[in-house]
């Protein structure tokens, strides 16, 4: 059953608005988007949907075809995260309910809807299918209020939901790839000025997501601990730089000099982010010359760093990027998200990627006894709001 079906058969009425807001990758710049540090993801060729309509009463009606669950709640009791009859909302509804809440904390005017989505964007798997969620509810509601917030803008009250109502300490990167995705461009993005420029992947290459089928809940692994060990360091290293604000005001020559005076683990998780941002600073000037085979390299470098310092990869996905190096056309890979599960990002020689994807899942197998999905990745546009079909 399709989206605008199903809707009409939960609602008994055609939608007016349909939402596409695709989830997303993170070519390089890992647990950096919450230290200041820039990051490059693209977004990808797979979205959440949504068919909605405005209602004149002040509730919003959900019904999430992927889950066969739906739920209703009033905008005046949204920060109670309780439904119609009281009962507290489930998981999957915190998303759109903390993005009504920040739109209008934030002065919007937020309209009753009757609402359908589904997504092709897998659950847990770090392509931040949450964030895309947020995404294509924030830019329903835009459509339907008419008031003028630019993606960035809308991604920003995207981030405050996530932070704010649903209590994941996330950074700006995934809600900002899903709103501003260019088709076939990387984007840099520097997430403390806010500037951003779309950037082509390199030439004769294709993205691989490989799914590690390990999956996890960012609210309750250590994801926040490590965003505090970084809050740590930098309070710790203003001793030595009294004008740090961030991870990103420390070059690596400064942090090897001063890190001794850091508690090994706090020592381990701010050497990550510090040399991870100097990687996409070179990751950059790779895709400006449209050379694969250093991006390539930054990327298993990256991964180390993620396994060693930041320890949040997993055997499956250390797996994944072991085996692609010694599979032919393979120019990096490592784990991308929060990690804990997940997925792990390759770039691939388009003349290999045929061969490449089944020879991946078969070693996989072979070591791991999981079945991974591997499949074909195209850097896609952002958020798209148009009539409903």
């Amino acid at each position: 059953m399709n989206l605008t079906t199903s809707f009409q058969t939960t609602f008994s009425k055609r939608p007016t608005l349909q939402v596409r807001a695709p989830g997303r990758v993170n070519l390089l710049g890992e647990h950096v988007d919450y230290n200041d540090g820039p990051v490059l993801p693209i977004a990808i060729d797979r979205a959440v949907s949504v068919a909605g309509m405005p209602i004149e009463e002040p509730v919003v009606r959900l019904h999430a075809l992927d889950m066969g669950e739906g739920v209703a709640f009033r905008f005046d009791q949204i920060s109670e995260k309780i439904d119609l009859e009281g009962r507290p909302l489930p998981g999957w509804a915190l998303y759109p309910a903390g993005v009504a809440w920040s739109l209008l904390e934030a002065g919007h005017e937020v309209s009753g809807v009757q609402a359908a989505f589904n997504s092709d964007v897998p659950v847990g798997a770090g392509l931040s299918s949450s964030a895309a969620v947020e995404v294509a509810f924030a830019a329903l509601w835009r459509a339907m209020g008419g008031w003028q917030v630019d993606n960035l803008g809308l991604a920003q009250l995207c981030q405050r939901a996530e932070n704010k109502y649903v209590g994941v300490s996330c950074g700006l990167m995934d809600q900002f790839a899903s709103a501003c995705g260019v088709e076939g461009h990387a984007l840099y993005f520097d997430t403390r000025s806010l500037e951003w420029q779309p950037l082509p992947l390199p030439p004769g290459t294709l993205v691989v997501i490989a799914d590690s089928g390990v999956r996890r809940s960012l609210t309750t692994s250590a994801y926040n601990d490590r965003r505090a060990a970084c809050e740590r360091a930098v309070e710790l290293l203003r001793a030595y730089k009294p004008e740090m604000r961030a991870l990103r005001d420390i070059s690596p020559p400064e942090f090897a000099a001063y890190s001794p005076y850091l508690p090994p683990e706090v020592a381990k998780r701010a050497e990550h982010v510090v040399k991870e941002i100097t990687r996409v600073g070179s990751a950059v000037r790779a895709l400006q010359r449209g050379d694969a085979q250093i991006f390539g390299a930054l990327m298993y470098a990256g991964h180390a760093s993620l396994r060693d310092l930041y320890e949040v990869s997993t055997p499956e996905l250390d797996a994944l990027v072991e085996i692609s190096r010694d599979l032919p056309g393979c120019h990096g890979a490592r784990l991308t998200g929060a990690g804990f599960g997940g997925c792990t990002i390759h770039l691939v020689d388009e003349a290999q990627v045929d061969a490449f994807m089944p020879a991946l899942e078969r070693a996989y197998q072979e070591r791991t006894g999981r079945q991974a999905q591997v499949y074909l990745c195209r850097a896609s546009a952002g958020v798209e709001v148009r009539p409903a079909a």
